[in-house]
């Protein structure tokens, strides 16, 4: 069973040491990563200056050289040429996937680029970009079929989703996109994470009592799951200790 994780690599603070930022974020993934399959690193979540998910990247492969990551690509702050560095770092280190994205607005001030994820994915497909790491595009938990043409046209490896909340969204999904990986993102139910649903317009409370079961039937029906926790690291750590 593919459980994923989804890692937020450090904020860039003022007054903070960037080297114990990493130091402790680096000891979080080392001990979850015991009872989860995956590690997807985000770049940048809300638009807010983090390490690069390139540098963590680099740093996990050196101490867990088994373990499959995935990583986010925002292309809105980006120029093609940026683009294309990055790609080519994620491959260097090893890297088993990317989700492209367009991202929050930049928290900085950085102006957009202009570049639109699927267009992106296009061009990095005519390159064979996509022979060498699989390409993800990201996907409403309940989309109009008939607006996703440019998404289909990319030929993505797969799509990941916004978060959901219900097993029929997925179902939805997989039958909709046969021939496509589906990797369903779940919200872990805690107090902690109740800024976040809200944040999201989620109820989790519609799968809190059986979140075991919940999970197990999202992977039933898709192959894969990444569940993200952003503010109770050791409520999921421990759901996934009883869960393994």
């Amino acid at each position: 069973m593919t459980i994923r994780y989804e890692a937020n690599p450090p904020k860039i603070l003022p007054g903070v040491s960037k080297d114990e930022s990493i130091s402790k974020f680096l000891e979080k993934i080392k001990s979850i990563s015991k009872n989860c399959g995956a590690i997807h690193l985000t770049e940048n979540v809300l638009g807010h200056q983090r390490v690069s998910p390139i540098e963590i990247g680099r740093k996990i492969r050196n101490d867990i050289p088994n373990l499959p990551i995935t990583v986010s690509l925002r292309v809105r702050d980006k120029k093609e040429n940026e683009i294309s560095q990055y790609v080519n770092d994620c491959i260097e280190v090893g890297f088993s996937g990317i989700l492209i994205l367009m991202g929050d607005p930049s928290q900085t001030g950085i102006p957009d680029s202009g570049q639109i994820p699927s267009a992106t994915l296009k061009r990095l497909r005519e390159k064979r970009i996509d022979s060498r790491i699989d390409l993800f595009l990201s996907i409403s938990n309940k989309p109009d079929f008939t607006k996703i043409g440019k998404k289909l046209e990319a030929q993505p490896k797969g799509f990941m989703t916004q978060v959901i909340q219900n097993t029929s969204q997925v179902q939805r999904l997989v039958e909709n996109l046969k021939g496509y990986s589906i990797i369903p993102i779940i919200l872990f139910p805690s107090e902690k994470n109740e800024k976040s649903a809200k944040f999201l317009n989620l109820d989790f409370k519609s799968y809190n009592q059986n979140f075991e079961e919940f999970v197990r039937k999202v992977h039933n029906i898709s192959g894969d799951v990444l569940i993200t926790s952003p503010s109770d690291f050791t409520g999921l750590k421990n759901f996934l200790q009883k869960f393994s």
